[in-house]
């Protein structure tokens, strides 16, 4: 029932922002399903090998060879620090990973895959790759060019504060009617 009163306010909550005959297709809302959709693509095969996505996530960001210092992990990857910690714990608990005294800094650590972990990294790239081999079969470059330009200019409006520059509460409240 949890999911059904989650759709059933999305939709109500959709319907008075757009209103009920507009077609209106909404950015964020667009950018966020489709997330939603790809997480649980990767989730369910992630809980195939008994591993979540951000599990996978994590493991293709270590350096397979020297691996990554755990202080440059968190803002590579654009996670908390306590979400970052808690998947640590996990993959260490289940021996995907070690931690070493980083050799440059004695207050950090060096994340680094074992054995295990490098297995895991191989099988989380070859889902990552046949993800990407399936979208790009099915769109084309142009298309694809588009999207990647759509999703930089985002990003970019975002890191420099453009979308909401300059506007007052009064403004915005303006806009629906």
């Amino acid at each position: 029932m949890h999911n059904f009163f989650r759709i059933y306010y999305a939709c109500i909550i959709k319907y008075y922002i757009f209103g009920k005959m507009k077609k209106l297709k909404s950015i964020d809302h667009e950018l966020r399903a489709t997330w939603q959709a790809v997480a649980k693509v990767y989730n369910e095969r992630a809980a195939k090998h008994d591993s979540t996505m951000a599990t996978a996530f994590v493991l293709l960001n270590i350096d397979k060879q020297k691996g990554t210092a755990s202080t440059a992990l968190g803002p590579l990857m654009g996670m908390e620090p306590t979400s970052l910690s808690r998947i640590l714990k996990t993959m260490e608990d289940k021996g995907a990973i070690c931690r070493e005294k980083n050799p440059d800094d004695g207050r950090s650590v060096i994340i680094k895959l074992t054995e295990y972990g490098k297995e895991m990294r191989k099988i989380s790239k070859g889902h990552v790759i046949l993800f990407n081999e399936t979208v790009r079969k099915n769109v084309s470059e142009k298309d694809l060019e588009g999207f990647f330009k759509v999703t930089a200019t985002v990003n970019k409006l975002i890191a420099e504060r453009e979308i909401y520059k300059n506007i007052n509460n009064k403004e915005v409240k303006n806009k629906k009617d």
